[in-house]
């Protein structure tokens, strides 16, 4: 019953935030070089590692220089990523990963 749950909300939010994903992708595509998505390897249930799915908000290949997040003043961040950052933009497209049933 809650994995229907998940499901469920996790399209009503995927269908309303739709545009705003769009938007938020070509914000991230036209500012810097690469993909609007990052891919994040995690370890979900049982020990099974899934790609977690979020907005990219650091410059591509940033993340194999340094392991660690300087906050707010990381020179990795590009302006947009410092925005979705601020205001959590960068964990929606986590809802697909729901869907993928690699989250609850």
């Amino acid at each position: 019953m809650i994995r229907f749950f998940d499901v469920l909300i996790s399209l009503i939010g995927i269908l309303i935030l739709l545009p705003f994903f769009l938007i938020v992708y070509l914000l991230i595509v036209f500012e810097s070089k690469g993909g609007g998505f990052y891919l994040q390897n995690r370890v979900g249930l049982n020990g099974i590692e899934f790609k977690l799915i979020k907005f990219r908000s650091m410059r591509t290949g940033s993340d194999k220089k340094s392991l660690i997040t300087i906050g707010n003043r990381d020179s990795r961040l590009t302006q947009m990523g410092f925005f979705i950052r601020k205001f959590k933009i960068d964990e929606l497209p986590q809802l697909f990963n729901v869907i993928k049933g690699d989250m609850s």
